[in-house]
């Protein structure tokens, strides 16, 4: 039994073998349509219960879909329909029921503490689908959907602009364990943690953290950004958004990257705030792709949790 919790947690081969893995499940599937079960099915039998703290368009269906096509059942559940949801009922009560119901637990919450606290009293697997310090399987995503498209991550080079947030820790953790470049720019106040950044540094990452945009996009393969304000930010809104303001990517900021370097947004996006529609629906955007790879990355995760 295996839990997919951050990506720091998987060694070099463990995290190879997932992106393999998808992109051959992805290739075997040749045109099926997305409601079409995988021919082998290693999943017949057996259901993932999915709980939602937080709202999702991505994460709900394509961890829906990816759990039909390996053959299995899910079962969604969102906070306000559960006891564990309303605070009426512990982490540990709630983790010994499931572990009889579901042979995996996917949760998508506000706290990584949540996590934690759940695999210490589960008898299956969990699967973090998004924290307020990661959102490993948009990253694993994003990576097969990288070389897919541009050939081995190693040695690559992906800019991130903008807020420094759970997404851009993710790909702290991964530039290390797949050894590609990974040049961040934000301003300070909005850096990844602190304790992100330690990791990174004890990890000997190839990291930038600069606050200048040309810098950071200069030269690279990849150009990424997200939404300026993510789900439960409490700080003041309109301040943060105009900070950032100058951390947009645009058609000027793009041409800093190589000339066949690709955009990436894992969505939803915040259209001509922290990316211009015009790069969003540009030739060098592979957003709905990245949207599509969500569910051939969580099929091969799944798969890994329950080996």
């Amino acid at each position: 039994m295996n839990h997919f919790i951050n990506i720091s947690d998987l060694n070099k081969d463990e995290l190879r073998s997932i992106i393999d893995s998808a992109k051959r499940k992805k290739s075997e599937r040749g045109k099926k349509s997305a409601s079409q079960p995988d021919n082998d099915q290693p999943l017949q039998g057996k259901n993932m219960i999915m709980i939602f703290e937080k709202t999702s368009t991505r994460t709900r269906i394509s961890f829906d879909l990816a759990v039909k096509q390996l053959g299995g059942s899910s079962i969604i559940l969102n906070q306000d329909e559960i006891h564990y949801g309303k605070g009426d009922e512990t982490i540990k009560d709630t983790a010994k029921v499931l572990s009889q119901y579901a042979d995996i637990l996917m949760i998508r919450t506000d706290s990584h503490k949540n996590v934690n606290e759940f695999k210490k009293y589960l008898d299956i697997p969990i699967i973090n689908g998004l924290t307020n310090e990661g959102h490993p399987c948009q990253v694993m995503s994003d990576i097969l959907t990288f070389e897919e498209l541009k050939g081995d991550i190693k040695n690559k080079t992906i800019a991130w602009i903008g807020d420094g947030n759970n997404v851009s820790v993710s790909f702290m953790e991964a530039a290390s364990k797949f050894d590609f470049n990974l040049n961040i720019a934000c301003p300070k106040k909005y850096q990844p943690s602190s304790n992100a950044i330690k990791l990174a540094k004890k990890n000997k990452t190839k990291l930038l953290i600069t606050e200048d945009i040309l810098e950071a996009a200069s030269n690279a393969d990849c150009v990424m950004t997200d939404k300026w304000i993510s789900m439960g930010d409490k700080g003041d809104k309109k301040k943060k958004k105009k900070i950032l303001k100058k951390y947009q990517v645009n058609k000027k900021l793009m041409k800093a990257a190589k000339s066949d370097a690709i955009f990436m947004h894992c969505l939803p996006a915040s259209r001509e705030e922290e990316v211009t529609s015009e790069v969003m629906d540009g030739k060098q955007s592979v957003v709905w792709l990245q949207a599509f790879n969500r569910i051939h990355a969580q099929k091969s995760i799944i798969e890994w949790c329950i080996k």
